[in-house]
This record gives C-alpha cells, structure tokens and sequence, in this order.
C-alpha cells in the first residue's frame, strides 16, 4: 500500500484485491444495485450492535446517547445519498484496515468463486463481508466520516474515494460518535434520491434490522412534496425472532435469513421455537440451500449470533452448534445467560451445553422431517452438506443413532454417485435370509462400482453400498450397526453370506481349496512378507485374485487416504484370495519356470484392482512383458 502526504491530508494505495473488487461492483453488478443499501445498512447494524456489546463493560461509550439508530437521508440538489449511524465508529487505523484492505482470509477463493452471475456473486459480496464496496455500484465517489466511541472530538476521520486506485484518509473534529456515509450518486441514479423507492428498498431488505432506521417524513405542501423536520422509522425495528410465529410472514423468515447468513439466495428450511424449562431461549434456526465457500474450513469461526434479552452478544458463537452442523445460521437469544459472557465463559457453560443440546437436536429433527416429507428437498440438503454431517457420527455419540438414520449413500444399484439410499430403506429391500448390510470403501464412486470384491454379490443379486467420501471410512469405525443390522465390509475379513450361501458351492469351494492347498503355499513362499495369508476366495467370479484386509486391520484405502494426507499408517499385511475358476490361476498352477514372475503379476493386479499404487510400476510393467514374450514362443 503507497501513501504520499499533504499536511494533515494523506492519499495511500488501496490493496490490490480491493482495486480487483471495485471493478466487479462498478462494471459487474449494475443490474443488483439495490443491493448496496442492504449492505451498508447491515453493517450500521453491527456498528450499533458491538457499540452496545462493548458499552455492557463500559457504559461512557455510549456518550449519554444510549438510543441506538440508523438514519437515511438525500440531497436532491448536492445528488447525495446519506447513511450514518451512532454506533461503535472507527479509528483511523480501524478505517484503514476495513476500507482500504480485505484483510479476511479466502479473498483469492472469493475472486476464484466468482462466475458472472450476478445473482451468485451478489450473494458472495456478503459472505466475504465486503460489502461497504457495493456503494460504488451507484456512486462515483464515496465520504467517510466517522469517529469511535469513548475518543475526543478532534479524533474524528475522514475517508475519500473515487473508487480508482487511491483513497484520502485525514483527522477531522466530528463531536458525534458513529459512521457516517455519504455517497455522490452517478449519472441515471435520480430514483434513488426519492423517499419513495428508498422506504421501498429498505422495507425490502432490511425490514428485520432490529435498530430503528429512520428518514425525515415527506408530506405534501403547496402541491409539492417537502421533506419535513420529524423523524419516522421505516423499518418493523424488532427482533423477528422474538415475535409470535403466527406474526411473521414466511417472506419476513426469509429476508431475515438473507441478513444473517449473509446469503442472497433463499433458506431451504428453517425452525423458530420458544424453548422453556430450565433454560429459557428463543431459537430461530436456518438450513441454507448452498455450502458456504468456507465449509471445509474446521478451523474457521461458524454458528450463531447469541443475543441475550435481545442484546447482541457476539456473531458465530461456535459453542451454540457441533462442528457437523456448522452451516446451520441462525439466531439464539437467551434469558438466563449473563450480559458479560465471553467465549471463555460459553466453552465451560452448563446453560451452553443444554442450549447446544436442544439446537442440534431441532436441526436433526428438522432434517429428519425434510427426509421424510419433502425427500426431493432433502436430496438438495444432502448434495450440498452430507459429507459434512457424516462428521456427526463420531463426534455426536448421543445423536449418533438420529444421524445414522439421515445418511444416505450410492449403491450397487445407482447408475451415479447422485442417487443414493438411506440405512432404512436398504434394509427394506434386503433379500431374504441377508442379516448385515454391505459396503465398500473406495476413492471414487467408479472405483467403487466396479471393485471386484462385488463380482460375488452382483452374482446373488446382493445390494452393496458404495462408499467414496474421504470421511466415510472415519464415521463408519463409529458405526458398527444400523437397527440391528451390522455393517460388513466387502473387503475385508473372511466372507459370510449366512444364510444366503449355497450349502452345496460351500463344501464345493471347501473341496477345492483342500486340493489347492500346495499351490496357496508356494504362491504364499514366493511372495514373501508382501502378504500376510494366501487362500481360495468365496467373492469373485470374473477376477483372478483379489487383496483382502484381515478383520481387525485398517482398510487398504484408509491407509492409502493417511498415506496421501502425510500421516503414517500402521503397517498391515493384506490377504490374497485367488480364484481357482479363472484361466491366469490355472496357468500359475501348471506353471514351473516364470512361477514367482506369475505370482508377483497377481498380486500387482490385485493392488492396482483396488485402486492402490504399485511400489516399483517399471518393474512390473517389464515382467509383464517378459511373460507375453514367454507365452508367444
């Protein structure tokens, strides 16, 4: 950032993202610039909101003006447009830091994120909290007069721009504490210096702000429109939450979404409940429609604003809301809970850990109704945060059965990854005699789909689930059974189809690996430590072997998952299972001279069948030549 100096005056350089932004709201977002008014009106609300959060430990902030409002007004004459507040203001290095850079992380996923719809990128301007520069969209040039509560006067600072590559920033005397911004509107923005269409826009968006936002009545004189001396609010300037739901419009439920989740898009459901008893709370809870770009991020801040007695306390009370559920937005508003909690306090809080309880409980009972009633709309739910909730079945063991019973998964009858199965119904259509439900665990939903471990229960006509999220194989070593299903996987452990096996292929195959038995020894010899057992396999029918995870061992693709993550594995030693049906088997039986060439191919086949990576491929890429020239002589 370069600065130059004039006196008291000083121009710097703005961030190189903010020149990059500033384009996008100028050129890009024209046709939403309603939206600009939203945004600077949301953040006057969190001005008046940290004031009265900060004013709880020290009440002179509030200057002996504790009635908290926002105040719109215009200029016909000057083409001005006004928006101020009195609440917490800025600093001169607070100034800096939140206009002149984007100091939140993820600001090159933002522009990543961007795709020239300017509906979706609209809802991004939001979720990255850069919304002070959608002003831009409708003004050439942008003042900023501003000054922190508790400091003097002549503390006050003002911020210029014309929305190029610079800004003015210099001390000025303002006695008012709070932000006031104006803007000198561009060319063809007349509308917006109507009373009218800005009662209309704010009546829009940001009817729920729960500060009042006032503008001076117009009225009628003369046969003309005045503006008067009084104030009227044009706002409902109330918690929506705390009224009756039978008062709230499902229009009203979804604008006060839009302000809290930061989101331009609808809500796909939401639950409001007054909850009593030991803990008295008010709980307005939404499920958004699409993942927020930072989903993945486990570390950053996600949950709900925390008001107590309607007094906001703080954004993303990560303590109200398990990890899994961390895309729920919404609002808790407590009547027990002091008005000095900290963080610190809410981590060690039994009011906390019950509220946290009856949330995540009424988010789970809202998805469990979604599933059942509007399965179309869950599908939507489960295409945008299913990956997220399978975390829920080993960090929530309370919940774990009500979690189970949400999770759905492709099968060996889904044609893509996008049709999937609940526990409940593929029990359903179990075939008689079948006591577990299977699976199997691998990196892609092909892979998966065409593993060989399944050839023996395509044949038996045996429904498996496909198993291809990296969080799969974590939540299912929590998840043993399913009402009183166990869940087996396919690869792993010897093979027991109950009572769905043949009793006459069973003392067959039993016969069979009698009479193999020397040649399961000498493959066994002749690979070495490479496997732990060699023995005749009851799954394939296609395949000629295939690599099996004894019972108590780690899958093969969880060790490969650890593996690629940087984290070390236990060592293990797989099973190879051969199938004495095949013709490869049958030439390595016959086989004297290329024997250990043979074996060492089947088991690098096995490998690379499950999807694993072979140690040395030149290796095996040159063995396997050797032995087509063999066969050729």
């Amino acid at each position: 950032m370069t600065a130059s100096t004039t006196a008291n005056r000083e121009t710097m350089g703005f961030q190189t993202e903010v020149k990059q932004l500033l384009q996008l709201m100028i050129h890009s977002l024209y046709s939403n610039r309603e939206i600009f008014l939203r945004e600077l009106v949301s953040n006057a609300s969190d001005a008046c909101d940290k004031l009265r959060f900060e004013g709880l430990h020290n009440e002179a902030l509030f200057e002996h003006d504790s009635e908290l409002a926002i105040r719109i007004f215009f200029d016909k004459d000057a083409r001005t447009l006004t928006i101020s507040d009195n609440g917490i203001g800025m600093n001169r290095d607070e100034v800096i830091a939140n206009l002149g850079t984007i100091a939140k992380s993820g600001t090159r996923e933002f522009f990543s994120l961007l795709s020239g719809d300017q509906q979706k990128d609209a809802n991004l301007i939001g979720q990255f909290g850069v919304g002070f520069y959608s002003a831009f969209i409708v003004a050439d040039k942008v003042v900023v007069l501003t000054r922190r509560a508790g400091e003097q006067a002549d503390q006050g600072v003002r911020w210029e721009s014309d929305g190029g590559g610079e800004f003015d920033i210099e001390m000025v005397n303002k006695p008012a504490r709070g932000t006031e911004i104006t803007l000198h509107l561009r060319e063809g923005q007349d509308d917006l210096l109507a009373g009218y269409k800005l009662r209309e826009i704010i009546r829009k968006y940001s009817n729920h702000i729960v500060q009042p936002i006032l503008m001076k009545k117009e009225e009628w004189k003369d046969g003309a429109q005045q503006i008067g001396d009084e104030d009227e609010t044009v706002n409902q300037a109330s918690a929506l939450w705390a009224r009756g739901k039978n008062d709230i419009s499902e229009e009203e439920y979804r604008e006060f979404y839009k302000h809290v989740g930061h989101d331009y898009d609808e809500p796909l459901a939401w639950s409001h409940a007054r909850v009593e008893g030991r803990q008295e709370y008010t709980q307005l809870l939404y499920i958004p429609k699409h993942a927020p770009f930072d989903l993945w991020d486990r570390n950053a801040r996600h949950g709900i604003k925390l008001y107590v007695r309607r007094v906001f306390i703080m954004d993303d009370a990560e303590q109200l809301m398990p990890l899994y559920l961390r895309f729920v937005r919404g609002v808790v508003d407590s009547a027990d809970l002091p008005l000095n909690v900290s963080r610190e306090i809410l981590q060690e809080s039994k009011d906390i850990e019950a509220i946290r309880k009856g949330c995540s409980g009424k988010v789970l009972g809202l998805l469990a109704d979604m599933a059942e009633k509007e399965p179309e709309k869950y599908a939507v739910f489960w295409k945008e945060f299913g990956k997220v909730l399978k975390e829920g079945v080993g960090e929530d063991f309370a919940n774990k059965d009500k979690i189970a019973a949400l999770l759905r998964f492709a099968s060996t009858q889904s044609d893509t990854p996008d049709e999937t199965v609940a526990f409940k119904d593929y029990i359903a259509r179990m075939k008689d005699g079948q006591g577990k439900i299977y699976y199997v665990t691998a990196e892609t939903f092909n892979a998966a789909k065409n593993s060989p471990h399944l050839e023996v229960f395509r044949k038996k006509g045996i429904e498996v689930l496909l198993l291809s999220d990296r969080v799969d194989e974590w939540a299912l070593s929590y998840l043993t059974e399913f009402d009183g299903k166990q869940l087996a996987s396919v690869a792993k452990g010897g093979l027991d189809l109950g009572k769905l096996e043949d009793e006459e292929e069973k003392k067959t195959q039993e016969k069979k690996a009698g009479e193999m038995k020397p040649l399961l020894e000498k493959i066994k010899a002749s690979l070495g430590d490479k496997v732990k057992d060699v023995r005749v396999t009851h799954r394939l029918t296609d395949s000629p072997a295939c690599l099996v995870a004894d019972e108590h061992d780690m899958s093969a693709n969880l060790a490969r998952m650890l593996k690629a993550a940087g984290q070390n594995a236990p060592a293990t030693q797989p099973i190879l299972e051969i199938n004495p049906q095949h013709p490869v088997v049958a030439r390595l039986q016959a086989e004297e001279q290329h024997f250990d060439d043979w074996a060492a191919v089947l088991f690098d086949q096995a490998l690379l069948a499950e999807g694993g990576q072979l140690d040395d491929p030149a290796t095996f890429v040159k063995r396997i030549n050797q032995l087509m020239l063999e066969m050729g002589k």
